[in-house]
């Protein structure tokens, strides 16, 4: 089972959804990553009780971006050699962020507990939505790291809160139904993820949430655990399953950054790299470093990518009841240059 860790009671979290710890006086909750600290009563989640689930699955959205940025080489992104087609972000400043999130993650499992798959717990959603973004930019210095993943992690955080003990196809279709809804307070100004899906015609983040996350179920997730099953080291598996998902999604990032050529470059250099066994095999990993350049020539990024395998991440450890997911443990950066 899922565990919330350091506490003072032994407790399996997700055994009972609806339960709640008398301890109203905890003021910290020492969480896994780094052996970072996350003040809770700072960020209001500390009125009256708290299902330690909620704790848990802050820490594992936590843990899932720092393992995404960690994961090296990825094509374009940010990761253990540099910034990648990303001039104004950082290794360190995506954990900056990873550790900002945190607690408004978990505060989104907090407040979904319990409730209907309905406007208003899609209206709260977006109010604590909002104030991550707030703490983020705030981490940050003003760089979106991770609006997206935000936007991902925390209706697949608040599904996990409604179905616990549930596969990832009903989690992510809880979170489908919550990102149906509209937000009561949307604001008339347009992300520029809304803007290219408006022009380019591809569906975007709230698409691709409404249809039950179908590129982390039926693509990133089975890659995975595919790759998983043929012994295939960890960061492999994980790059791979990042490149199913950048094989066949209509990634906003990348045409916002560089229109349909940058989508089209990266698309079929993610297949190019499948086709040659993968991330795994001599050919794959130089056609993945032959695709790194060629992004990073385009000054492209696949940041939708990246959020949805940090979706895959997640959704993979709450299926499986793992109390934490390591980040990438390779030194894959020694033979692909480093930062």
């Amino acid at each position: 089972m899922v565990r919330a860790k350091q506490l003072p009671i032994e407790y399996t979290p997700f055994s009972y959804p609806f339960t709640f710890f008398s301890y109203l006086n905890l003021t910290y909750f020492k969480s896994g990553l780094f052996g970072k600290t996350m003040n809770l009563n700072a960020h209001g989640l500390l009125e009256g009780r708290y299902p330690l689930h909620g704790l848990a699955l802050g820490a594992l959205a936590r843990q899932a971006l720092i393992a995404e940025a960690e994961l090296t080489p990825k094509p374009g992104l940010v990761d253990r050699r540099g910034s990648g087609a990303h001039s104004d972000l950082s290794l360190d400043m995506m954990r900056r962020s990873a550790l900002a999130v945190e607690p408004f993650i978990a505060k989104m499992a907090y407040r979904s507990t319990g409730r209907r798959l309905d406007v208003s717990l899609r209206a709260t959603l977006a109010v604590v939505g909002r104030e991550a973004e707030t703490a983020m930019l705030k981490a940050t210095g003003g760089s979106n790291t991770h609006k997206g993943a935000i936007w991902t992690l925390g209706l697949l955080a608040a599904a996990s809160a409604i179905r616990p003990d549930c596969d990832a196809l009903t989690v992510t279709s809880a979170a489908g139904v919550i990102a149906s809804f509209e937000d009561p307070q949307f604001s008339a100004s347009i992300s520029h993820g809304q803007e290219v899906a408006k022009k380019y015609g591809v569906s975007g983040a709230r698409g691709e949430a409404m249809r039950g996350f179908p590129h982390i179920v039926f693509l990133g997730l089975p890659m995975l655990r595919a790759r998983r099953d043929n012994n295939a080291p960890e960061h492999i598996a994980r790059i791979d399953a990042l490149l199913s998902i950048m094989a066949e999604l209509d990634d906003t990032c990348l045409l916002y950054r560089g229109g349909k050529t940058a989508l089209m470059a990266a698309k079929n250099g993610a297949v190019s790299v499948m086709r040659a066994g993968g991330a795994g095999s001599s050919s794959g990993r130089e056609r993945l470093l032959e695709l790194d350049r060629r992004l990073l020539t385009l000054d492209a990024s696949p940041g939708g990518s990246a959020d949805l395998l940090a979706g895959v991440l997640f959704l993979d450890a709450v299926e499986r009841n793992q109390p934490d997911i390591h980040p990438d443990k390779s030194t894959m950066e020694h033979s692909h240059g480093t930062v």
